[in-house]
């Protein structure tokens, strides 16, 4: 079994729980593993603040006085790691891997709790993209909104730090952090050298002149269509980028561009730059709220609001506990009988069959598990609207169309917010949505179909393996993956997907409300941003999921000042649920492709994020239409 990475602090927790069960360590190993029912930690602590007062009244009245006013407190929250779109695990997990929206939750609960008054946010290497970016930015600036103070402790020098760091009022840098604010890069590995040495045909068709998403395996370099769209939007995410940081720090445009060009600061280079406002430590950083906020000994939080495990495996209860906590756990109940706003995740590459979770292996959005969310939301009476969240650069061609038509046919008002990326398949299901709500920087688009197979007989002959045919039937080794498409063989496949193709068209003209022609002149595989999308039509407007949220109720006819829950939808799992329930097996003839690519790539090192563009390239090679990316796009 493979077991995920913890820090000191999970591992401790893990002790503790195998301690309080009593049965053993291989029992609370179990525990651990599933996730479970979970406290929210207290976010703080209500020490008794001194109270002026006449000293004649006693200890009793000041002990009193200082019940009812409790320590100022400071609230850290770290931002770290992949913080993934989607619902993602219960219990424990939640919070030792966490999902990006129990950040966001952190963040907002700060923002509402009365005794928080100030906010230092621990950014240290997290791996965003630009609409994950502008959602905790939102969270941010909703802090702000309340009159409360962020202040951000960089220990991470990226882009994307740096990006989170200046929705803050303040940034500290920590003293040996190098900021690299170095522009927008966009990179795509070629395989098709290898292949060849191999002895393996790669035989893929496209239908769209931009849709390269084979590129890698056919070329070895990008072509002139696939480069000219890569300029375009890196060109638009290079823009947002300058006026984003020259709005957040005050600086002139000219003199962002300049800075950027640059690029790479010492800590003192950029807070002379203006890039930050001071560099230290993160007790500096703590001092110098406290004195912001007028507070002589305030109270720092740390790891604010996250859940911790309950580890009181007592009696019959505590065993009904830990059945529960192997299980998986439950969303919390809603706040009251009041409406609700049904999110449904699809985040990751769409197939057939039930979803998997970024924990293991990488995600995927499954169709069965997306249409169950979507028919739960439309049963349940409290649901007054749905808003699908797309975290996906798309995928199989049937199962986009099922979750589409699942989606459009939906009686309930349904508005499609897109985050990092909504492409091609992931686009596909947004244009269903009664609305489409963007991030500037979303990818999007990438209207087009690309699919294929490897034909691998002779790397095969070159160890020694043959292959011996009987066949009855014109096509009927049109997906043998020990030959070339025969000509015949080409026309029939190429005719699946140009049908394909058809549907998508005409869906988004539908959907969209536009005409055909003008569909096809932002079709044929082009990506955008969704600030390019929004002035193309693709899109309705620019905004977070909240805003998202917003126009779902808005359509469902809820006014502002009535109050609505959120339920996320597929419903959290435990990590046994990964284990024995996840999507099934890639066919042989698939993982043997992945194994080719990975056997050849594994020993180098730094390549290691070479294995989810393999699995992408496996699936354009799986001999079914594809509705996907042109490559793991990487933004630097």
């Amino acid at each position: 079994m493979v077991v995920p990475s913890l820090g000191s602090d999970a591992m401790l927790g893990v002790c503790r729980l195998g301690a309080g069960i009593g049965m053993g360590a291989w029992v609370g190993w179990l525990a651990w593993l599933g996730g479970g029912p979970v406290a929210a930690a207290p976010t703080a602590a209500e020490p008794p603040a001194a109270v002026a007062g006449d000293e004649a009244d006693g200890a009793g009245r000041r002990a009193k006085a200082a019940r009812k006013q409790p320590a100022a407190v400071i609230a850290q929250v770290a931002i770290a790691g992949s913080l993934p779109d989607g619902v993602g695990q219960g219990g424990l997990l939640a919070d030792v891997s966490p999902h990006l929206h129990r950040v966001v939750e952190r963040i907002d609960k700060a923002a509402a709790d009365s005794r928080v008054k100030g906010v230092l946010l621990t950014i240290e290497a997290p791996e965003l993209g630009r609409a994950r970016i502008d959602e905790l930015r939102a969270a941010i600036g909703r802090v702000r909104k309340a009159g409360k103070p962020v202040t951000a402790h960089l220990v991470s020098g990226a882009a994307a730090a740096y990006l989170v760091a200046s929705a803050c009022d303040a940034i500290t840098l920590a003293p040996a952090v190098t900021l690299e604010i170095t522009g927008v890069r966009a990179e795509m590995t070629f395989f098709k050298a290898m292949l060849d040495r191999l002895g393996v045909d790669a035989e893929i068709l496209q239908v769209g002149d931009f849709k390269g998403a084979a590129e890698p395996l056919t070329r070895t370099s990008m072509s002139p269509q696939l480069r000219a769209q890569y300029e375009s939007f890196v060109g638009d995410l290079f823009e947002q980028l300058i006026e984003r940081v020259a709005a957040d720090r005050k600086l002139p445009a000219d003199r962002v561009r300049e800075l950027v060009d640059t690029g790479v600061f010492t800590a003192e280079a950029a807070r002379a730059a203006g890039l930050v406002d001071a560099v230290g430590y993160e007790d500096e950083v703590a001092a110098a709220l406290a004195k912001q906020i007028r507070a002589d000994e305030p109270k720092l939080v740390r790891d604010y609001a996250r859940r911790t495990i309950d580890d009181d495996f007592s009696g019959i209860g505590g065993l009904v506990k830990l059945m529960e906590l192997i299980s998986g756990q439950a969303q919390d109940a809603p706040s009251g009988s009041g409406k609700r706003i049904a999110i449904v995740h699809v985040t990751g590459q769409i197939r057939e069959g039930r979803s998997r979770d970024e924990l293991l292996a990488g995600g995927a959005a499954g169709s069965e598990t997306v249409i169950t969310a979507i028919r739960d939301a439309e049963k349940d009476e409290q649901v007054a609207a749905i808003v699908l969240r797309i975290d996906s650069p798309g995928g199989s061609a049937l199962a986009s169309d099922l979750i589409w038509r699942e989606a459009e046919r939906c009686r309930k008002p349904v508005v499609a917010s897109l985050s990092d990326m909504a492409a091609s398949g992931g686009y596909y299901i947004a244009v269903a949505a009664d609305r489409i709500v963007a991030a500037p920087g979303t990818l999007t688009g990438s209207i087009g179909v690309v699919g294929g197979k490897l034909a691998v007989g002779d790397a095969l002959e070159k160890v020694g393996v043959q292959t011996d045919v009987v066949s009855r039937g014109r096509n009927a080794g049109w997906l043998s993956k020990t030959t070339p498409f025969k000509a015949h063989e080409r026309e029939a496949f190429r005719a699946t997907m140009e049908e394909v193709y058809r549907l998508f068209t005409s869906k988004v003209a539908s959907g969209r409300r536009l005409d055909l022609d003008r569909v096809k002149e932002r079709a044929e595989g082009r990506v955008f941003t969704g600030r390019m999308a929004k002035e193309a039509g693709l899109v309705d407007q620019l905004g977070t999921l909240d805003d998202a949220i917003d126009e779902a109720r808005r359509l469902a006819g809820i006014a502002a000042d009535e109050t609505t829950d959120r339920l996320l939808l597929p419903k959290p799992k435990g990590l046994f649920d990964d284990l024995l329930g996840a999507a099934g097996p890639l066919p042989d003839s698939l993982t043997a492709v992945r194994m080719i690519v990975l056997g050849r790539i594994g020993s180098l090192p730094g390549l290691e994020m070479l294995a989810t563009e393999a699995d992408t390239l496996v699936e354009v090679c799986s001999g079914t239409p594809q509705l996907i990316m042109p490559a793991r796009v990487r933004i630097e």
